[in-house]
């Protein structure tokens, strides 16, 4: 498609016109294909961060846990 608008283009005598409608429409499909691609990754994030800190929360109150155990004459 871009050969064939940049031939067209030159046969028109407006090769620059061309070269913008073309950067034009990249970028259309970049913006897009960018907003897809962060819509599918805005869940994983948020679950992977739910995971870390769920991790620490754990990793914080075990160890108290055990602690109590032990006070309390229990194995």
């Amino acid at each position: 498609m871009v050969v064939q608008m940049i031939s067209v283009g030159e046969e028109t005598g407006a090769l620059d016109d061309m070269l913008t409608r073309i950067a034009d429409f990249y970028d259309s499909e970049v913006d897009t294909a960018v907003d897809s691609l962060t819509s599918l990754i805005e869940p994983l994030m948020i679950v992977f961060m739910g995971g870390v800190v769920g991790g620490m929360v754990i990793a914080m109150y075990l160890p108290m846990f055990k602690l109590i155990n032990v006070v309390a004459g229990g194995n």
